[in-house]
This record gives C-alpha cells, sequence and structure tokens, in this order.
C-alpha cells in the first residue's frame, strides 16, 4: 500500500463513481423533498458536480441546524443533499481504501465488519488475556472531553497532508474541513457530516499511535473519543494517564473529561453501553432506566389508542437484539412481560409480523 495518496483525485473522479455516491446518500431518504428534487434531473446535477470538482469551483452549500436529545443533547449540523454525495465519494474513494488500513486493529467505531458489540468483545477478550498471565489488574478508562467541538481543524489539516499529496484531493479536503479559506480561529467539525465520523477517527490515530508504539501498551480498545486500557496496577494508571493527557495537549489540543478515572478491573468497565466484567456483561443502568421509561409511554400509548405498533416493535426489537450481547435475560423476561400490548391480537395485525419473530423464544408469564 502506497504511503500516500498521489494523482488518485482525477482517476477516480467519474460519472460512475458520483453516480454510486448519489445512491449510497439516499438510502433511507429517497422520498425526502431535496432528494426527488434532485434526481429529477439527476445526469445534469451529477455532471455539474464532476465539472465543479474537477476545475477546483465546488464550495459547500449552507448548513442546516437542529438538536437532537438522544443519547445526549447537541446540535447537529447537515449540508445539502449534493454536499452528501460528494462526502460519500470522498469517504469511499480515498479514506476507506487508503487511510482506515493503517489504523490499529483494535479501534471500532464507523468501521466496517466492527462497530460496538465488536468493542465490547475485544475488551472483555483483554480482560481474560491480562488475568489469564498476570492475575489482578487495573482498568483505565478515559474519553475525550467535547471531543467534536474541540477537534483542531488546523492540526486534522495538517494529520490529513501525512496522508494526502494529490494537489487537487488536498484542495478539497481543506474545503471539507475549514468549509472554505483556512480560519485558524475556528475550532471543532460538524457532527452531521459523514466524513466528520473519519475525521474524528483520524484525528485520534495520532492517540492510538502514541499509546500503541511509544507507550507500549498492548491492551488498548478505543471506540470514537472512549478508550480502555488494561494495565497492572494503580501505580501504572496514573503514570500512564499523565502521559496521555500531555500528548492530547501538545499534539491534538484536547483533553480528557472529568469523568476519566483507573480503578480496579473488579469494578467492571462501563465501556459502549455495557459494564463488563472477566466472566460476564450487563448491561448499564441508564439502558435499563431508559427501557422502563418506554415501555411506560408505550402502555400509555396503548391504553390510549395511539400506540404506533410498527415502530414500537421496531424499538423493542432494537432493545433485546442489543441486551442480547449480555447477561440480560431475566430482565428481558420482565420487561416483555410488563409490555401489555404484547398479549393484544391487535399487535398481530397492526405490526409486520416478522418484528416478533425474535421473540419465540421467550416465555411470557
Amino acid at each position: 500500500m502506497c504511503k500516500k495518496i498521489k494523482n488518485w483525485f482525477l482517476e477516480k473522479l467519474t460519472f460512475e463513481k458520483l453516480l454510486e455516491a448519489h445512491y449510497r446518500a439516499k438510502q433511507h431518504k429517497t422520498y425526502k423533498g431535496e432528494v426527488i428534487k434532485y434526481e429529477l434531473n439527476l445526469e445534469n446535477n451529477l455532471t455539474n458536480l464532476l465539472h465543479q470538482l474537477a476545475n477546483g469551483t465546488y464550495r459547500l452549500g449552507k448548513y442546516f441546524t437542529f438538536k437532537i436529545y438522544e443519547p445526549k443533547e447537541r446540535y447537529i449540523q447537515a449540508l445539502p443533499y449534493k454536499d452528501r454525495i460528494v462526502h460519500q465519494w470522498y469517504v469511499e474513494e480515498f479514506i476507506k481504501p487508503f487511510i482506515i488500513p493503517k489504523f490499529i486493529n483494535t479501534t471500532f467505531a464507523c468501521l466496517t465488519d466492527r462497530g460496538t458489540h465488536k468493542a465490547v468483545e475485544e475488551v472483555q477478550r483483554q480482560m481474560r488475556i491480562f488475568q489469564r498471565n498476570n492475575g489482578d489488574f487495573w482498568i483505565l478508562k478515559c474519553d475525550i472531553k467535547k471531543f467534536f467541538y474541540s477537534i483542531n481543524p488546523c492540526i486534522l489539516f495538517n494529520i490529513m497532508k501525512k496522508y494526502i499529496q494529490d494537489s487537487k484531493l488536498l484542495a478539497l479536503t481543506q474545503i471539507l474541513i475549514f468549509n472554505g479559506p483556512i480560519n485558524l480561529t475556528q475550532c471543532g467539525i460538524p457532527i452531521g457530516n459523514y466524513t466528520s465520523q473519519f475525521f474524528a477517527n483520524i484525528y485520534l490515530n495520532e492517540l492510538d499511535q502514541y499509546i500503541k508504539r511509544e507507550l507500549k501498551i498492548k491492551f488498548y480498545t478505543r471506540y470514537m473519543d472512549d478508550f480502555v486500557l488494561i494495565l497492572k496496577n494503580k501505580a501504572e494508571c496514573i503514570d500512564i494517564k499523565k502521559k496521555i493527557e500531555i500528548f492530547l495537549d501538545k499534539n491534538l489540543n484536547l483533553s480528557l473529561n472529568d469523568k476519566s478515572r483507573y480503578y480496579p478491573a473488579k469494578m467492571g468497565v462501563n465501556f459502549c453501553g455495557y459494564r463488563i466484567f472477566t466472566t460476564h456483561r450487563l448491561l448499564r443502568t441508564n439502558s435499563k432506566k431508559k427501557i422502563k421509561r418506554n415501555v411506560k409511554k408505550w402502555n400509555r400509548a396503548y391504553t390510549n389508542h395511539t400506540l404506533d405498533f410498527s415502530h414500537t416493535m421496531q424499538s423493542l426489537n432494537s432493545w433485546i437484539g442489543h441486551s442480547s450481547h449480555c447477561n440480560s435475560f431475566h430482565l428481558q423476561q420482565k420487561v416483555l412481560n410488563s409490555c401489555d400490548f404484547l398479549f393484544s391480537p391487535n399487535v398481530y395485525k397492526k405490526s409486520n409480523e416478522n418484528l416478533i419473530s425474535d421473540m419465540s423464544n421467550y416465555e411470557f408469564t
């Protein structure tokens, strides 16, 4: 694999590849107004976009900002549909084939065939290996303070220059990061962009490489800005944590969240929605509270004849799928038995039958 991306921009810039990017970008958004409008003149729109990218006149559109509250309150910035096609093309043609293969094996966010459940399995696997070889151990669990809002675009751009030597691709990268000319006072990257999750991963790959190559930490797992280190004792945790703080401040202009701490492994590791022990895994308390609140809300809606059965069953099955990756059989039984609407024949009439097929293994008491 080449060390830098050289002379690939124009070769990858074809109508066919932009069309493929369009099909990816419109997934689950086929019936949205802006997608329908773009497709009414698809060939001309893609041709114009291709020419703009080729001659360097492409610029990002105006962001649309809105707020979400799950899993926590944050602002999301979304670009017009045309720009989302460019993001798809940029990520699939350059970041995924050229940069992601250089990541360490134990980073799991936004990567094909990885994800939260693989991250959890990896942490537990490492805990078991360490315990088998060394006995008792300690956990250093960290996350970054206001990560996306704290990413320094100038530092990010300099990191990208280590991977990219193609001048046209580098110019586009600058536009995607800075939304125009370089702004030395700008801080943070938009959460809503498809490129942002990959830029964030590339940004923290610098930390991954430091921990693995410089600190020589063998047992390390990261999921976006949350990461876990398995160490021998408290003194080593204190030392490594301090070195990580210095590296983050000096090289990435980041700092650790106050929740970052170290503790004996017997307390378990809160990571990616689970509490992980060497012998078993449990759901986090927040997940238990949330499903109980949802069940009460669904039951009230059912009583008032306002329950959307299809949407409710999708949400319930999603939770069952999530909780099935830990020791939660009795909790699942309790939750399902508390759902009044599951005992009504209407659920079979108004919801898609395959949504409840996964429940065939559960006993209702």
